[in-house]
């Protein structure tokens, strides 16, 4: 038996099953800025962690951007991504590299943004039922990364030229954010699963 909603996002769901009712209540509240301090915390190891990999080391930030996005639904993924952001402005050190309003806004800052447009877009998606099979998980994490380098590159081009953006910018991390769309494909339709398990014993 499928305990949670057909078609809210993931953590969400699991909230409403304990709490009963609709998942935006005040009593949530707890609950939900807990799990943006979380989703921040997690933001931040995954950029400073680097990890060998061919054409250039990769960091896992992505995929936790994604899987944030599709699990969190719109509201409590763009809440968490801006709250990310906010500490870099502030100077403190989450990011890959450099902190700052000057970053922000940096070379790199069109992939910040892109974060944030990519979790909110994949959190519609997952409002709407997407995540809990391979097949739409898949296109949602193609979708998803997609709008990463667009706003990226188009942002990087502006300071190099759109062939260096796309030479230093998107070329090299093919490899490694495939492998990244993988492994989102394989987490969230297994996550659904578990949960539904998980809800089914404790009923």
């Amino acid at each position: 038996m499928q305990i949670l909603g057909a078609s809210t996002p993931l953590v969400p769901a699991i909230i409403s099953s304990f709490f009963g009712g609709s998942a935006r209540s005040a009593s949530r509240i707890i609950p939900y800025l807990l799990l943006a301090v979380i989703g921040c915390i997690l933001l931040t190891i995954s950029a400073k962690i680097q990890i060998p990999f061919y054409p250039v080391p990769m960091t896992m930030q992505t995929l936790v951007v994604l899987l944030i996005g599709m699990s969190y639904g719109p509201n409590l993924a763009v809440f968490t991504l801006s709250l990310y952001l906010f500490q870099g402005a502030l100077g403190i050190p989450v990011f890959a590299s450099g902190a700052g309003v000057a970053y922000l806004v940096g070379p790199t800052g069109g992939f910040l943004a892109g974060f944030v447009i990519s979790a909110y877009v994949l959190g519609c998606l997952a409002s709407r039922g997407w995540g809990k099979t391979w097949q739409n998980t898949a296109l949602a994490m193609l979708i998803g990364i997609s709008i990463i380098f667009l706003a990226g590159i188009s942002w990087l081009s502006q300071f190099i030229g759109l062939q260096a953006a796309i030479i230093n910018g998107f070329l090299p991390f093919i490899y490694a954010d495939f492998l990244k769309l993988l492994l989102a494909t394989l987490v969230m339709p297994t996550a659904w699963l578990a949960a539904n398990r998980m809800l089914n014993n404790l009923n």
